[in-house]
């Protein structure tokens, strides 16, 4: 859908445009260097709506300031400020995206667009998420900011959108005890491994990597001897997940015990190659969240 809202159309638009001439000639991901001249609001404001159609984003920026510079008590220099929060956020600018979303807040906070303000502040930080192999500060970051969505607007398309992003910040945080917890195994720290899996069970029972945390419990504690436990743990995995690789897997090693489980697996859903060796951490394993940015919301039409 085109940002550009007003009434330049046609041949009056391509001949008004081409007017605005730049300093430098700029293409994608250039910086243009706008020449000082005195315009009317709706032709900059629909000149910096055209550049975000066009892909052309610091361009986009630049037009949007010269909005606020040579206008900045118009209810177009607001919209601006917003649309600057989006640019910037298309160019992965994301201190500066979430600068200028701070600022249209602090300005209009009020305003019905401020809800678009939270959600792309939001965003910025979710696509900051780094692997589950590293630091998790971006991961905490974005799931208050997408919870802050959330509790504000809980009925806008926005908090639809966070409320699914929150389950994947969810199954990040997850997939990195999960990490931690498999390599404490691999190194004979038993309890230290048994922590961090039941950690995934407490905090983040909804996730995919609930399944497998049992079963490593019931490997964990099996390990330690302690036999009631891991028969508990597997009686858990096979009431919620009968059909799961991890019951099937942890329903054998049971038997192989003398533990028979009250239920058999139910029908599974295919065996994993993962799933037959201990203390790997091949499945369930969360990569980089994949940063779709055709999938984020576009700034309302009326601000």
């Amino acid at each position: 859908m085109s940002l550009l809202h007003n009434s330049l159309r046609g041949p009056a638009v391509a001949t008004v445009l081409a007017a605005l001439a730049l300093t430098a000639c700029a293409g994608r991901g250039e910086r243009p260097q706008l020449a000082y001249e005195e315009r009317p609001v709706e032709l900059l404001y629909n000149t910096g709506a055209n550049r975000l159609d066009r892909g052309l984003w610091n361009q986009a920026v630049d037009y949007f300031a010269e909005v606020e510079r040579q206008h900045p008590y118009s209810v177009w220099a607001r919209r601006s400020i917003l649309m600057t929060a989006y640019a910037q956020y298309q160019a992965n600018d994301y201190a500066e995206a979430i600068s200028s979303a701070d600022r249209f807040l602090s300005q209009a906070p009020g305003n019905p667009a401020a809800v678009y303000a939270y959600y792309l502040k939001a965003i910025c930080y979710f696509e900051q998420i780094v692997d589950v192999g590293r630091d998790q500060a971006a991961t905490g970051q974005a799931l208050n900011a997408l919870r802050e969505v959330v509790q504000r607007y809980p009925d806008s398309e926005y908090a639809k959108d966070a409320r699914l992003k929150i389950d994947m910040v969810n199954d990040q945080l997850a997939g990195k005890e999960m990490t931690v917890g498999r390599y404490y195994l691999r190194n004979g720290d038993t309890l230290a491994g048994i922590g961090r899996f039941n950690m995934v069970i407490q905090r983040y029972e909804t996730t995919s990597h609930t399944p497998e945390a049992l079963y490593r419990l019931v490997e964990a504690y099996l390990t330690l001897g302690l036999n009631e436990e891991a028969k508990r743990n597997g009686a858990v995995l096979g009431f919620n997940y009968p059909g799961t690789v991890w019951y099937r897997d942890a329903y054998d090693l049971l038997t192989s015990r003398g533990l028979r489980p009250a239920d058999a697996p139910a029908a599974s859903e295919g065996r994993s190659l993962w799933s037959r060796v201990p203390f790997i951490g091949g499945r369930g394993d969360s990569d980089d969240l994949e940063r779709d940015k055709d999938a984020t919301l576009r700034p309302p039409e009326s601000q």
